[in-house]
């Protein structure tokens, strides 16, 4: 008989991961963590950020953390749906059509400067982000369980780009941004890499079977119905700011509650507070919004308009803590 999975097994399991990542990823704690509840959220990860601060090393040391496969795809604007999804091919010796996956058959799939490749190609992604599997001359052909896709970009570059349309960023359950690294944190990058790099010596400290085993507690976790109103009402008043065009979807107010799940067992407990909504609304809806005028511009805008909502939108008094 399989052993039962508990919420305890889960958040240990979590720690353990966060803390490998840690041995390769100095100075990034918060972006650490909210990969590894991204994770157990079952979503996409979207990691923004200029070149050099550890985005393609971040998807790496997870992957090799939970022991699963990786493969890591260079956005170019050559870059054909196929190149990802895979093809059919005609076998000579077999006398019969089989299919050859591509890239984003894996564990963890990097897609590195996602804005580089074309809209044709970016929209190959929608499927498997979504319903887990890639469809092929028609046939689907279902993803390694976990799949977890990570996608890169950096915002302040827009020469020979291809900005992501809205569908493809609400499927993207969060946003994380990596800024530059503290005079501290950057002088242990260096220290760390003096002689060869940490990653060289990381090792799995769970298997891809287990992170699917220990996945499913996180959906257990109590979420108060006073709770649900109050990440509704979030979402439902991102649609009425004055510098929103489109608001957030009914799909980001599910994304907002499994992260706030997956965070509170990260935390150690085993049901959600609204300082868990709050602490992630930024990152879960700031990116799905879509501003009017100059705010389109501004870097970040976002997650501040997610701020202002927040300070808008009264917390819930009297939730209970547990069932």
């Amino acid at each position: 008989m399989d052993a039962v999975v508990t919420l305890t097994d889960t958040s240990a399991a979590m720690r353990r991961i966060i803390a490998n990542v840690e041995a390769v990823i100095a100075g990034k704690n918060e972006a650490v963590e909210a990969a590894v509840v991204c994770l157990f959220a079952g979503g996409n990860l979207l990691l923004e950020g200029v070149p050099g601060v550890g985005k393609t090393m971040l998807a790496r040391s997870l992957a090799i953390s939970i022991g699963g496969t990786f493969h890591r795809v260079q956005a170019t604007p050559d870059l054909l749906p196929s190149d990802i999804t895979g093809v059919t091919i005609y076998d000579q010796d077999l006398h019969e059509f089989r299919f050859v996956p591509g890239p984003v058959f894996a564990n963890v799939v990097l897609v590195d400067e996602i804005n580089r490749t074309t809209p044709r190609t970016q929209s190959s992604l929608l499927e498997p982000m979504e319903e887990r599997q890639a469809t092929v001359d028609g046939i689907p052909h279902p993803l390694p369980d976990p799949f977890f896709l990570i996608a890169t970009e950096n915002p302040i570059e827009h020469h020979g780009t291809y900005p992501l349309p809205e569908g493809q960023l609400d499927r993207f359950t969060m946003s994380v941004r990596l800024d530059y690294p503290d005079p501290a944190a950057a002088r242990e990058v260096v220290i760390r890499q003096m002689l060869r790099h940490p990653i060289e010596d990381l090792r799995p400290v769970l298997t891809a079977e287990g992170v699917s085993n220990l996945r499913a507690p996180v959906r257990t976790v109590h979420f108060a119905d006073l709770l649900v109103d109050y990440a509704v009402r979030l979402v439902t008043a991102t649609r009425g700011h004055v510098d929103v065009q489109l608001g957030a979807s009914p799909r980001a107010a599910l994304a907002l509650t499994r992260c706030a799940q997956a965070l509170a067992v990260s935390r150690g407990r085993e049901f959600a507070l609204p300082d868990d909504v709050k602490e992630l609304a930024p990152s879960v809806l700031g990116h799905r919004l879509v501003l009017k005028g100059q705010r389109r511009l501004e870097l970040d805008a976002g997650p501040r308009i997610i701020q202002e909502t927040l300070a808008a939108v009264p917390v819930p008094l009297g939730i209970p803590e547990q069932a």
